[in-house]
C-alpha cells in the first residue's frame, strides 16, 4: 500500500498582546538616596502606569514588605532609625511584572557622646592626635573643636582631618589644656558637646613622620570634589615640605591646608590612580617619608546595547535579548523575568552570554513576559526591559513512515519526523487504538525521541496500517503506512535421539512452521557436513523435511542436524542416531534367585517407583517398575488450630499429614465436631479439595465449647483423626431477660431485687447475679425497676418493669417560717409544707417557750391542712423561742425554730463583721466573725460565700460554700470542701425569720495549703510503638486538680515485665501538660504492666489502674546454639543446631536458614531454608568438592531474619577426582616441536599430585599416543620430534588422591604460518530463546588462522549508552552458542563475540541486533514510609516505589496485604512444635486480605473498612504484567484511634471586657471526630503578629467555650480552635477575628523638654505604647514642687485629640522646680508619667547679655546688646523675648539669631499697635538657654501719626468749621427759622472711635494657646486670669495647628493667610491669655470681651458649652 499523508493547515496566531494591553512601565525612577528626620512621616510612591489593574508590592532590603495590592504608596507614619535601608517596588499587571530601581532611605538622628572625660600625653615636638569621641549619629556630624571655650581654627600647626581628628603638629608646652568637641547634625539641627579631653605635653625630641597617611578612596563621577589627606610632623615645623604625586608624576594643583590636602574638583575616571604624599625637611639630611593611597573614580553604569521594547519569537527557537553596559568598574548584568531573578542553574534553557545578553533556548509559551536587565556596579544601577511574546507554528510531518515488513519476534522502526512550534506531540495509532504517545506506552511499542515508533519484538497481530499523528496548539498533521509481519520460520517437530537395529530404516523428522508467503529450504548435516541426498540411494528427503535413511549400518551413527533457512528466519535442531546389533538385545535366561522384597511403601501420588537390578552372567539390565497399592493415610493432619471468630462460628486450620504417611494422593478432609463434654452426636463437614487447609464452622451455638477433629482421606479411605481441640464460640448478647424478678423496698432509701437466671441455653453467659440492692434512693418515692443480663458484647433485654415505692420516713424542716401581726401578747406564725415530705403529712407540731426557759414550753398539734397559727397569752417585751415541725406516720420531723420578742416586729438582719481566718488546711479553713444586727430575732442560718481567685488572675463569681443552720450563737465555723492551693476570699450572710442579710465585707485573700493530687490521670492507653518501646498516653490532670504549685506538678510512669520478679522501673515526666510518653529500652516481644500517677510538690497522688501492652515482635537477637557441621561426601555437608535462647527469640520462630559460602571467596552468600521450628539439621548438597565452607545458622520470625550464629564454623567437603586443567595454550609452535602451557583445574577437588600428558597425531589411534607424567608444580611442557604440517591432539589430565580426573584436549598444527583468528559471524539471538534474565547467543566461527581456537569471549552492553562488559572469557572452543545469563529483565542489550587462539584475539564480531529481555516479576518491594491512623476504621499508608530498574517491566500497580494481629490471645498462647511455619502464626493472625491498586503513580493509599481497636499487619508489593514482586517488611498499626480530621466549627467571639474575649464553637462533625473529643486547644494572637504573640490555652474537657483573659485592650486578636482526642491534635479552624473593648491607655512613652528658659519651656511627649483604644486626648498637670512666693498653683491643661504631642508652658517662675504629669485618655484616663524640671539656666549655660537698648527708625525697631559670659561652651545663637509692659508673660519673639550678631531689627508690623513692649535677650550654647538680659526700656508700638492728626491740621479744620457754622446760623436767622441746632461734641466722637476700636478688636483672632487644642482648668484660670474671664468660664479653644513638625517651633508662629504684614509674634501674644492683662486700663464703661472660640469641622478641641455673645457684637456701658 502507498503511504498516505494527511496535512491540516491552521492560521498561525501570535501570542502577542491584545491591542489594549500595555505592559507596566515606570513614569519616573526614585532618587537613589533620600534623608529624612526621625519621627517624620515618609511616603514612598511607585510612579508606574500600564494596563489596569496594576498591582504593587514593596521590598525592603530584598525581603517582602507588602503583598501585591492596588496601593501604590508605602507609608511609614513615624520614621525611626530601624527603617533605614533600600526600598523598591514591583508593579505587575496581567502582561508581566517590573522591578523598580532601589532607593536608599536614610534617617537622620543624633545621640549624645558615648565617652566620658579622658586624658592623653604627647611628647613635645611630636604630633598630638586627638580623636573625636564616639557619637551615634547619622549623617556623620560636623565636628568643631574648642579649647577653653574658644574655637580652634586650622593653621600651619593645627590640622583638622577628614575624619574630624584634631592634629596638633610639633606640640609645645602651651598646647596642653582641655579640649572639647562639638558635634552638629546638619540634618536635624541638633548639637552636642563632649566631655573634656585633657592634653599633657612632655618635652622630648622627635623625628619627622607622617601622622595621618592618605586613605584609599572611591568616588563617583559627578561628585563635586574629592579630597586626599596627608598630615606630617617634623621639627622644625617651618621647614616641613609636603609634595604630592600621582602615579609618580608631581601634582601642583588642588593643594590646600599647607599641602596637607589634595583636592580634585569634579573627578573623572582619568583621575584614578595611586597618589603619594612625601614629607621632607628642607636643608636637612633627614630622610623623607612617604605614604600613598589609591583613588578610584567610579562611573555610573550606562547601557551600550538595549533590547527592543517588544520581541516576538517562535516556540522552541532560540532568542537573544541584547543587553550590554559599560561603567567603572564594569557593571554586572542581572536578569529578571516578571520581577523574579533568572537562575540559569535552575533553568538551563536560560543562559547569560559573555557580553551580558540573555539567550533562551527552546522557547516555551511560559517564556512570554517582561524581561528586565539590571546593570550594577559600585556606583549604582540602571535597568531596561522588554516584552517577549512567544508564537507558534502548525505541525508538519517532514518524513513519514513507509510500508515495511518484519519477521515475527524481530524489531522494526517506523519513522516519523516532524517540525512545528511548539514541538508537536507524536501519537501512533493502529486503527482507533493508541499505541504510544507522551502519556501512553503499551508494551513492545516504544516512542523514540525522533518521533519514530519502535516495535520490539513484533507479533503477527501487529500487521496492519499505522498512523503517525503530530499535534500542537496550532493544528494536526497525519501520515500512515502498512506493516507486514511474516511468521517466523521455526522447527516445531525437531528430530529426536533414536536407536535403530542395524539394517532397519531410520526416519529423522524436521517439521517446520512458517509464513505461507515465504519459501523454506531444508538442509541436513551430519557431523557438521551437509548431506548430499544424491550421493546415496539410501537417503531420501520428504517435502516436509523428514530425512529417511534405509538399511542403516554403523556408518550412519552420528549427530544429524536439520537446518531450515528462509526470509522468515532460520532455525536448526540436532539429534543423535544410534545403530545397534541384535546381540545387545539378548535377555537373561534366568533370574538368579527369587527373593521377596519387604518394607516397601504404598503408592503416593500415583506410584512409588522402585528399581530392581537383575543380573545375568554377562550383562546388567535396567529397572523393572513396580507400583504398590494405596492405603488410607496413616497419620492425622498436623497442627490443628481452632479459634472463635464470632459468637456462632469457629475457624479451624490445619496442615496435611506428613507426605510419607499420606499413602496416596489426598482427596480431601473430614471435620468432625460436637459439643464438648455432652453425649450428643457429632456433625461432619467434608472438604473435597485437598489443597484447602482451613474451614469456618458456622451456625454454632453462642458461647459454647466445641470439640473438633480433622482426618484426611485418599482413594483408599479415611485416615485417623487428629487429637481433639476445644474452642469456645464468642460471647453473644443475651436474648431473654431474667425470670422471677421481684422487687422489695427495704427502707426509705434502699430497694432489694431478686431474680432467677435464664436457662443456660439462653443466657449466653454466666455473669448474672441473683440478689442485688440499690441504695441512696429518695424517700417515699415511686420507681420503675427492671433487671437484665449482660455479657461482654452487650446488654440483653430488660425484664418487665415493676413499680416500687420506698418506705415512708420523718419529714424535713418546714419551709418559710415567718412571724406577722406581732402584738404585745400575741403573734401569728406561718409556714409552708416541708420541701422533703418523705411520706404523707399527718399534721404539724408547734411549741413556744420563753428564751432558755424550757419549763414554759407550750405545745399544740395541728392538722396537716393548717399552715398558720396565732400564739396568744404572751408576756409583753419577752423573748420567745418558737418551733414548728411536720409529722408523718413515722413521727415528728426536723424542727424549724426562731426567736422573737413579743411586741417587737423582726427586721432584716445586718451582715456579720470582723471576719478572721485561721486553721488554714488544704481543704478547710475556720472563720471567726462577729454577728451583725440580728433584726430583733434569732439568727436561724449562717451562710458562707467564697470567691475563687483564678489561676490566671481573674475574679470569679461569689459561690455559697457552707451553711450552718440553727446555731444562732455561733461565732466561728469550719468551711469544708475547699480546693487545695487555691486563693479564696470569703464573706458571710446571716438569715433570720425575715430574710437574708447583705453580704459582709470580703475577708483577706488566703491560699489553702497544698495537698497531693486527689485523682490519677485518666484514660490510660498503652500501644505498641516498636520492638523495644511502648507508647503510653493519658489525659492530664485539670488545673483545679493540681492541689499545689503548677510548676511542680508532673507524672511518674512505673512499668515492669508482666509476671516477672525483676525490679520495677519508673520514669519522671516534669511537664504537667504532657499527655504521652514513649517507654524505651524494653525487651522485644514482651508484655509489660504500666501505671501512672500524678505528683506535686507535696507528694504523689493515686496510681492509675494498670494497663498491659506487648512490645512488637522482632527478629531474633542471636543465632541458634550448638551449631556443628560434618562433611558427608565431596559435595554435601550435614549441619546441626540447637534452639535460640528464649530471651533472644523476640517472637515466634518460624524456621531456620543455613547461611554458607566458600571461605575467603568473593562469592555471594547462599541460603538453605528449613521451615518449621522442630527441625534442627539439614544436609547441604550441591557443594563444591574439597572446598572449605564458612557456615552460620539464623532463625527467622514473621518479621525477618535474626542474627547469625556466632562464631562461624568451618567445614571442608571431601576430596574427589579433579576437573580438567584449563587455559591450555601453545605459545611456541615449530614444525617439529611445540610448547604448551596450562593452569590448574578450576575444580581441583583435592590436592593435585601429578599431571599426565598424552599426545598423538589426530589421524592415529589412541594407543599410539605418547604419555608423560609430570610433577604437580609443572605448568608447561615441550613436545619434540613431531612431524611438520601435521595435526596433533594433546590430552592433559590431573590426579588427586582419588585418581585421575577429566582430561582436557587441544589440537595443534605444527606449522609456522599461524595467524590470529578471523571474527565470528554476527551473533544472533532467536526470539524464542529470549528469556527475562538470559538469552541464547549463536554464531558461526570464522577462520582459525591455522591455529585452533582455544576459547571465545562474549561481551554484552546495556542500551542505550552503557559500556561493553565481558560476560565470559572462557567459552568452550567447540561451542557455537552460549547462554548469557544474569541479565536485567525488560532491558535492551547488544552482544559481540571474539575468538582466541595461540596467536591472539580476533577482532570482535559485528554487534548483534538489539534485543530486549522479557519482563519478569519485580525484584524488590516498595518501601513503606509510614502507616498512620487516618480515621477510626482506616489507616493511611505512604510508600516509596522500588527503583525503576528493580521493577523489571512496566509497573501496573500495587497490592496491599493486610490482616489482623490477635495479640490479645498471646497471654494464653503456648508455642507448639510444628513443621509448617504458616500454622504457627495461624492462631495469631487471620489470612491476608488483598487490595489491588491499579494506578501505578500512587504513593499513598487509605486502607479503610478496618475493625476498630485492632492491630493490623500491612505489607505492600508491586506487580507488572509477568507477576508480583516480593512483599515489603511488615508494618504494624493500631486501628481505632485517629486524630480528628476536621476543625472545630462556627467559632464565634464576643468581646466581654477590655481584657477578655468569650469564645464559643461547635465540635467537629461526628464523622470526623474519630473518637471521643478529649479537649480543645485555643490558639490566639494579635493580628498580624502571630509569630511574636501567639499563645495557647488548652482545655482538657470537651467544653465548647472559653474565656480568654489578660488580653490587651482595644486589640484585634485572631483565634483558632483545634480539637484533640487520644490520638492527637486535629486541624485548626480558620482564624476568626475579634477585638477587645477599649480600656484605659498606658502612660505616655516619654516626656521631653526643650527651649527651657527662666519662665517657659517647650514640653513634648510620646504616644502610649499601649493605647488600648482611640486616644481622645491628654491631660497635663504641672505645679511647683515648693510654693512660689508662698503660692502653690496646680495647673491642669486638657489637650483634645491624639495630636499635637507638645505644648508651650510660659507662666513659670524663675529658678523653681516643677513637677509635670501627663496621662492619656481613651474611655477613661490611664496612668500618669511624671518628671521634674527646674527653670533657669543650667550649669555651663551662658550668662546674661548686656542690657539691650532700642533705636527707632520709622516703622522699625533695632535692639542692640553686648555679649556676656559664654559659659562652658561657645555661644551658638541668641534669642529675643518680648512681653507687654503691663505685666504680660515673656515669650520668645525671635530665635536662631546668629552668634556673631549683637543687634536685630524688628518691623513694627509684627507688633500690636499701641501696645508698649519690653524686650530682653538670651544667649544659647550647648548647655542650653542662658540667663536673660535685663529688660529693655519700654517702647510703644505706635507708628508716626499722619498729617491729618497733627494739631495744626485740626486747628485749620476747626476754624473752617466755625466759619461754616456761623454762616449757616446767619442764613437760618435770615430765614427766620428758630430751630435749635445740637452739635456733637468731641467727646461723642471719641466714644464712637472707642466703639469702632472695640468692634474691630472683637473681630480679630481669638486668644491662641500654644500649640492649641488646650483646655485649662478652673483652678488655673481662676487664679491667674481672673481679670480676663468670668469665674464660671474656663475654656479656651482654638483650631489646631496645621504644621506637623513637632520638633520645630515654627508652628507657634504660623502666619494668618488672611492678614498682610503680620508677624507670628502677634498671634503668639494674642494666644496668651495673660495678654488680656494689658487691657486692664480700659475705660470703666466698656465691658471686657468674653472668651472666644471658633472651630472647623475637623477640630479636636472640646469647647465647653457655655453661652457667649456673638463674636462681632459690641457692648457699651456709661459711667
Amino acid at each position: 500500500a502507498s503511504t498516505t499523508v494527511t496535512t491540516s493547515f491552521f492560521l498561525s496566531l501570535s501570542l502577542s498582546l491584545p491591542p489594549d494591553d500595555v505592559p507596566p512601565y515606570f513614569k519616573m525612577e526614585p532618587v537613589a538616596t533620600q534623608i529624612h528626620l526621625e519621627g517624620n512621616r515618609l511616603v514612598l510612591t511607585c510612579m508606574a502606569e500600564g494596563s489596569w489593574p496594576l498591582e504593587f508590592k514593596w521590598l525592603y532590603n530584598g525581603t517582602e514588605l507588602t503583598r501585591f495590592s492596588l496601593e501604590y504608596r508605602y507609608v511609614i507614619p513615624s520614621l525611626d532609625r530601624s527603617h533605614a535601608g533600600f526600598y523598591r517596588c514591583i508593579v505587575r499587571n496581567r502582561v508581566g511584572a517590573l522591578m523598580q530601581r532601589s532607593s536608599q532611605v536614610q534617617v537622620a538622628y543624633m545621640e549624645g557622646f558615648v565617652q566620658g572625660e579622658w586624658s592623653q600625653v604627647v611628647s613635645q615636638g611630636e604630633a598630638a592626635l586627638i580623636f573625636p569621641p564616639q557619637i551615634h549619629s547619622f549623617p556623620r556630624p560636623g565636628i568643631t573643636w574648642f579649647r577653653d571655650g574658644r574655637k580652634i581654627p586650622p593653621s600651619s600647626r593645627i590640622a583638622l582631618t577628614l575624619d574630624n581628628t584634631l592634629v596638633i603638629l610639633s606640640t609645645v608646652a602651651p598646647d596642653a589644656g582641655r579640649y572639647y568637641a562639638q558635634a552638629v547634625n546638619d540634618k536635624n539641627g541638633e548639637n552636642k558637646t563632649s566631655q573634656p579631653i585633657l592634653l599633657n605635653v612632655e618635652t622630648d625630641p622627635i623625628a619627622p613622620s607622617i601622622i595621618i597617611p592618605p586613605k584609599n578612596t572611591s568616588v563617583v563621577v559627578g561628585t563635586f570634589e574629592v579630597t586626599l589627606e596627608c598630615v606630617a610632623n617634623a621639627r622644625p615645623l617651618i621647614k616641613l615640605s609636603i609634595t604630592w604625586r600621582k602615579n609618580g608624576v608631581l601634582v601642583n594643583r588642588g593643594l590646600r591646608d599647607f599641602g596637607r590636602r589634595l583636592t580634585i574638583s569634579g573627578p573623572l575616571v582619568s583621575d584614578s590612580g595611586y597618589y603619594e604624599c612625601e614629607a621632607s625637611l628642607r636643608s636637612s639630611s633627614a630622610p623623607s617619608v612617604s605614604a600613598g593611597a589609591y583613588l578610584h573614580v567610579l562611573e555610573h553604569p550606562q547601557f551600550v546595547k538595549e533590547p527592543d521594547r517588544h520581541i516576538t519569537a517562535e516556540m522552541e527557537k532560540v532568542v537573544d535579548i541584547a543587553c550590554q553596559a559599560r561603567g567603572v568598574p564594569q557593571p554586572d548584568i542581572v536578569w529578571y523575568k516578571d520581577a523574579v531573578p533568572i537562575s540559569p542553574v535552575k533553568t538551563p534553557r536560560y543562559r547569560v552570554l559573555a557580553g551580558g545578553s540573555l539567550q533562551i533556548n527552546g522557547l516555551l509559551p511560559d517564556d512570554t513576559g517582561m524581561f528586565q536587565c539590571f546593570a550594577r556596579n559600585l556606583a549604582g544601577e540602571i535597568q531596561t526591559n522588554t516584552y517577549l511574546a512567544v508564537t507558534s507554528i502548525a505541525p508538519n510531518i517532514t518524513a513519514g513512515p513507509s510500508d515495511s515488513a518484519v519477521i515475527d519476534g524481530m524489531s522494526i522502526i517506523l519513522h516519523c519526523e516532524t517540525s512545528g512550534a511548539p514541538r508537536p506531540a507524536i501519537t501512533w495509532q493502529k486503527a482507533d487504538r493508541v499505541l504510544a504517545s507522551g502519556s501512553v506506552q503499551l508494551p513492545r511499542f516504544t516512542l523514540l525521541e525522533s518521533g519514530s515508533l519502535l516495535i520490539s519484538p513484533s507479533h503477527l497481530s501487529d500487521a496492519g496500517s499505522y498512523t503517525c499523528m503530530a499535534s500542537n496548539s496550532r493544528g494536526i498533521d497525519e501520515a500512515s503506512a502498512d506493516l507486514v509481519v511474516w511468521a517466523r520460520t521455526r522447527i516445531t517437530n525437531p528430530p529426536q535421539d533414536q536407536s535403530v537395529i542395524k539394517g532397519t530404516k531410520a526416519a529423522m523428522t524436521c517439521g517446520v512452521s512458517y509464513d505461507p508467503s515465504v519459501t523454506v529450504r531444508h538442509i541436513w548435516e551430519k557431523g557438521g557436513v551437509v548431506i548430499d541426498m544424491k550421493s546415496s540411494p539410501r537417503l531420501r528427503l520428504d517435502s516436509n523435511g523428514t530425512l529417511h535413511i534405509s538399511q542403516t549400518w554403523s556408518g550412519d551413527i552420528g549427530t544429524y542436524a536439520c537446518r531450515v533457512t528462509s526470509v522468515g528466519g532460520n532455525d536448526s535442531h540436532s539429534a543423535h542416531l544410534r545403530v545397534r546389533y541384535m546381540s545387545e538385545m539378548l535377555l537373561p535366561r534366568k533370574l538368579l534367585d527369587r527373593e521377596k522384597v519387604n518394607r516397601l511403601k504404598p503408592a503416593s501420588h500415583g506410584h512409588y517407583i522402585y528399581s530392581f537390578n537383575l543380573f545375568c552372567s554377562f550383562s546388567q539390565f535396567p529397572v523393572f517398575r513396580v507400583s504398590l497399592p494405596e492405603e488410607p493415610p496413616s497419620a492425622p493432619p498436623q497442627t490443628v488450630i481452632a479459634s472463635g471468630r464470632t459468637n456462632q462460628s469457629i475457624m479451624i486450620q490445619w496442615q496435611p499429614p506428613p507426605e510419607s504417611h499420606q499413602n496416596g494422593p489426598l482427596q480431601g478432609y473430614i471435620i468432625r465436631y460436637c459439643l464438648s463434654g455432652l453425649p450428643v452426636d457429632c456433625q461432619m463437614k467434608n472438604i473435597t479439595n485437598p489443597d484447602q487447609t482451613n474451614l469456618l464452622l458456622e451456625d454454632l451455638i453462642i458461647w459454647t465449647n466445641y470439640e473438633i477433629e480433622v482426618a484426611a482421606y485418599n482413594g483408599a479411605g479415611q485416615g485417623v483423626y487428629s487429637p481433639k481441640v476445644t474452642e469456645w464460640t464468642l460471647q453473644g448478647v443475651p436474648t431473654v431477660p431474667p425470670g422471677n424478678v421481684q422487687v422489695d423496698a427495704v427502707n426509705s432509701t434502699t430497694v432489694r431485687f431478686t431474680w432467677s437466671a435464664p436457662s443456660p441455653q439462653q443466657q449466653q453467659n454466666s455473669h448474672c447475679v441473683h440478689v442485688g440492692y440499690i441504695t441512696g434512693l429518695k424517700k417515699f418515692t415511686e420507681y420503675f425497676t427492671c433487671v437484665l443480663c449482660f455479657t461482654t458484647p452487650g446488654d440483653g433485654p430488660r425484664s418487665t418493669p415493676q413499680c416500687i415505692r420506698t418506705h415512708e420516713d420523718t419529714p424535713g424542716p418546714v419551709g418559710h417560717l415567718s412571724f406577722t401581726e406581732i402584738l404585745d401578747t400575741s403573734l401569728k406564725v406561718s409556714w409552708k409544707d416541708p420541701p422533703e415530705k418523705n411520706g404523707i403529712l399527718t399534721g404539724y407540731r408547734i411549741s413556744w417557750e420563753e428564751f432558755n426557759r424550757t419549763n414554759t414550753r407550750v405545745t399544740h398539734y395541728l392538722p396537716n391542712i393548717t399552715q398558720e397559727y396565732r400564739v396568744t397569752g404572751l408576756t409583753a417585751l419577752t423573748t420567745y423561742t418558737i418551733q414548728v415541725a411536720g409529722m408523718t406516720a413515722k413521727g415528728q420531723g426536723q424542727l424549724s425554730s426562731s426567736t422573737i420578742s413579743s411586741g417587737v416586729p423582726p427586721e432584716m438582719p445586718g451582715p456579720p463583721t470582723n471576719i478572721a481566718i485561721s486553721n488554714i488546711s488544704p481543704r478547710s479553713v475556720t472563720l471567726q466573725f462577729k454577728p451583725g444586727y440580728d433584726g430583733k430575732t434569732s439568727i436561724s442560718r449562717w451562710l458562707v460565700e467564697a470567691q475563687v481567685i483564678g489561676v490566671i488572675g481573674e475574679n470569679e463569681e461569689w459561690v455559697m460554700v457552707h451553711r450552718l443552720d440553727n446555731e444562732p450563737d455561733a461565732r466561728s465555723l469550719e468551711v469544708q470542701g475547699l480546693n487545695p492551693y487555691t486563693y479564696y476570699r470569703f464573706r458571710m450572710r446571716q438569715v433570720n425569720i425575715v430574710g437574708t442579710s447583705p453580704p459582709s465585707q470580703p475577708s483577706r485573700k488566703i491560699q489553702t495549703l497544698q495537698a497531693p493530687p486527689d485523682i490519677a490521670p485518666a484514660n490510660i492507653t498503652l500501644r505498641t510503638a516498636s520492638e523495644t518501646s511502648l507508647w503510653l498516653r493519658w489525659v492530664p490532670l485539670p488545673e483545679w486538680e493540681y492541689n499545689g504549685n503548677p510548676e511542680l506538678v508532673g507524672y511518674r510512669v512505673q512499668y515492669s515485665r508482666l509476671g516477672s520478679k525483676a525490679g520495677v522501673l519508673s520514669h519522671i515526666i516534669p511537664d504537667r501538660q504532657e499527655r504521652e510518653f514513649t517507654i524505651e529500652d524494653l525487651e522485644e516481644w514482651t508484655e509489660y504492666e504500666v501505671k501512672v500517677q500524678a505528683f506535686n510538690g507535696i507528694g504523689p497522688g493515686l496510681w492509675s489502674q494498670p494497663v498491659h501492652g506487648r512490645t512488637r515482635e522482632s527478629v531474633p537477637s542471636s543465632g541458634p546454639a550448638n551449631v556443628s557441621a560434618f562433611a558427608t561426601t565431596s559435595s554435601s555437608v550435614l549441619v546441626r543446631w540447637g534452639d535460640v535462647p528464649e530471651t533472644d527469640r523476640n517472637g515466634l520462630i518460624l524456621g531456620y536458614k543455613v547461611v554458607y559460602k566458600e571461605k575467603d571467596a568473593e562469592s555471594a552468600l547462599r541460603f538453605w531454608t528449613v521451615e518449621g521450628n522442630t527441625t534442627y539439621s539439614v544436609q547441604l548438597t550441591g557443594l563444591g568438592k574439597y572446598v572449605l565452607y564458612e557456615i552460620q545458622v539464623v532463625a527467622f520470625t514473621r518479621i525477618g531474619d535474626g542474627m547469625p550464629s556466632s562464631p562461624p564454623i568451618f567445614e571442608r567437603t571431601l576430596d574427589d577426582v579433579p576437573g580438567p586443567p584449563v587455559g591450555i595454550l601453545f605459545p611456541e609452535v615449530r614444525t617439529s616441536s611445540v610448547r604448551l602451557i596450562w593452569q590448574p583445574p578450576a575444580q581441583p577437588n583435592g590436592i593435585i599430585l601429578a599431571y599426565q600428558i598424552a599426545y598423538r597425531k589426530n589421524s592415529s589411534s589412541i594407543t599410539s599416543a605418547i604419555v608423560d607424567v609430570l610433577i604437580p608444580s609443572a605448568r608447561q611442557y615441550t613436545a619434540t620430534g613431531l612431524k611438520p604440517e601435521s595435526v596433533y591432539v594433546f590430552r592433559l589430565t590431573a590426579q588427586t588422591r582419588k585418581g585421575w580426573g577429566e582430561a582436557a584436549e587441544a589440537l595443534v598444527v605444527t606449522t609456522e604460518k599461524r595467524a590470529r583468528p578471523q571474527p565470528t559471524s554476527r551473533p544472533v539471538v532467536p526470539q524464542e530463546e529470549v528469556q527475562a534474565r538470559s538469552v541464547l547467543l549463536s554464531w558461526e566461527p570464522g577462520s582459525d588462522g591455522l591455529s585452533p581456537i582455544r576459547y571465545y569471549t562474549v561481551q554484552d552492553r546495556e542500551l542505550p549508552d552503557s559500556n561493553w562488559t565481558v560476560h565470559s572469557a572462557s567459552v568452550n572452543h567447540e561451542a557455537t552458542s552460549y547462554v548469557i545469563d544474569k541479565l536485567k529483565p525488560f532491558t535492551s542489550y547488544q552482544f559481540r563475540v571474539k575468538a582466541t587462539n595461540d596467536i591472539g584475539d580476533s577482532e570482535y564480531s559485528e554487534e548483534s541486533e538489539a534485543i530486549t529481555t522479557l519482563q519478569d516479576a519485580p525484584d524488590k518491594a516498595p518501601t513503606i514510609l509510614s502507616v498512620t491512623p487516618h480515621t477510626t476504621t482506616s489507616v493511611l499508608v505512604r510508600w516509596k516505589p522500588p527503583p525503576e530498574e528493580e521493577i523489571n517491566g512496566i509497573l501496573l500497580g500495587f497490592r496491599v496485604r493486610y490482616r489482623e494481629l490477635r495479640y490479645d490471645r498471646l497471654r494464653s498462647f503456648t508455642v507448639r512444635t510444628v513443621n509448617s511455619p504458616s500454622a504457627n502464626w495461624a492462631e495469631l493472625t487471620a489470612p491476608y486480605s488483598v487490595r489491588n491498586l491499579t494506578e501505578s503513580s500512587l504513593t499513598q493509599y487509605e486502607l479503610d473498612n478496618l475493625n476498630k481497636h485492632k492491630r493490623y499487619e500491612i505489607r505492600l508489593s508491586v506487580y507488572n504484567a509477568v507477576g508480583e514482586g516480593p512483599n515489603s517488611s511488615p508494618q504494624e498499626v493500631f486501628v481505632g484511634e485517629a486524630v480528628p480530621t476536621a476543625a472545630s466549627q462556627n467559632v464565634a467571639i464576643q468581646s466581654s471586657t477590655a481584657t477578655q474575649l468569650d469564645v464559643t464553637w461547635d465540635p467537629p462533625p461526628v464523622e470526623a471526630q474519630n473518637g471521643d473529643i478529649q479537649g480543645y486547644k485555643i490558639y490566639y494572637w494579635e493580628f498580624q503578629l502571630q509569630n511574636e504573640t501567639e499563645r495557647l490555652r488548652t482545655l482538657f474537657l470537651p467544653e465548647l467555650s472559653v474565656k480568654l483573659k489578660n488580653l490587651t485592650g482595644y486589640t484585634t486578636y485572631m483565634i483558632s480552635v483545634a480539637a484533640f482526642n487520644a490520638a492527637g491534635d486535629g486541624p485548626r479552624s480558620l482564624p476568626t477575628r475579634g477585638r477587645t473593648q477599649q480600656a484605659a491607655p498606658s502612660a505616655p512613652s516619654f516626656i521631653h523638654f526643650s527651649e527651657l528658659t527662666t519662665t517657659s519651656v517647650n514640653m513634648s511627649w510620646g504616644e502610649p505604647k499601649q493605647p488600648n483604644g482611640i486616644v481622645e486626648g491628654y491631660r497635663v498637670v504641672y505645679e511647683p514642687c515648693t510654693p512660689v512666693d508662698g503660692v502653690s498653683k496646680v495647673v491642669t491643661v486638657d489637650v483634645k485629640g491624639s495630636t499635637p504631642l507638645w505644648m508651650k508652658i510660659k507662666d513659670l517662675a524663675d529658678g523653681a522646680t516643677y513637677n509635670f504629669r501627663i496621662r492619656a485618655k481613651t474611655l477613661t484616663y490611664g496612668p500618669e508619667i511624671e518628671t521634674n524640671i527646674t527653670t533657669g539656666p543650667g550649669e555651663g549655660a551662658p550668662g546674661p547679655p548686656g542690657e539691650p537698648f532700642i533705636s527707632r527708625y520709622g516703622t522699625a525697631l533695632t535692639l542692640h546688646w553686648s555679649s556676656g559670659d559664654p559659659g562652658r561652651a561657645p555661644i551658638t545663637r541668641y534669642v529675643i523675648e518680648a512681653r507687654p509692659s503691663d505685666e504680660g508673660l515673656w515669650d520668645i519673639l525671635i530665635k536662631d539669631i546668629p552668634k556673631e550678631v549683637t543687634s536685630y531689627t524688628l518691623n513694627l508690623d509684627t507688633l500690636r499697635e499701641g501696645v508698649t513692649y519690653d524686650f530682653r535677650v538670651i544667649a544659647v550654647n550647648d548647655y542650653g538657654y542662658g540667663s536673660p538680659s535685663a529688660p529693655s526700656p519700654s517702647i510703644s508700638a505706635q507708628k508716626v501719626s499722619p498729617f491729618y492728626e497733627e494739631w495744626w491740621f485740626l486747628v485749620v479744620i476747626a476754624l473752617v468749621g466755625l466759619i461754616f457754622i456761623l454762616l449757616l446760623i446767619f442764613i437760618l436767622i435770615i430765614r427766620g427759622q428758630s430751630k435749635k441746632y445740637t452739635k456733637k461734641t468731641d467727646s461723642g466722637g471719641l466714644m464712637s472711635q472707642k466703639h469702632l476700636f472695640l468692634c474691630l478688636f472683637s473681630s480679630r483672632s481669638p486668644p491662641r494657646p500654644s500649640p492649641g487644642s488646650l483646655h485649662y482648668s478652673d483652678e488655673d484660670v481662676s487664679i491667674k486670669y481672673n481679670d480676663l474671664v468670668q469665674a464660671e468660664s474656663s475654656s479656651l479653644t482654638e483650631k489646631p495647628s496645621e504644621v506637623s513638625d513637632s520638633q520645630g517651633s515654627d508652628s507657634e508662629y504660623e502666619l494668618d493667610p488672611n492678614r498682610q504684614k503680620t508677624h507670628s509674634f502677634v498671634n503668639h501674644y494674642i494666644s496668651d491669655p495673660t495678654y488680656y492683662n494689658s487691657w486692664r486700663r480700659q475705660q470703666k464703661g466698656v465691658s471686657r470681651p468674653p472668651a472666644y472660640g471658633y472651630a472647623q469641622p475637623d477640630t479636636v478641641v472640646e469647647q465647653e458649652s457655655r453661652p457667649h455673645p456673638p463674636p462681632n457684637s459690641c457692648r457699651f456701658g456709661i459711667a
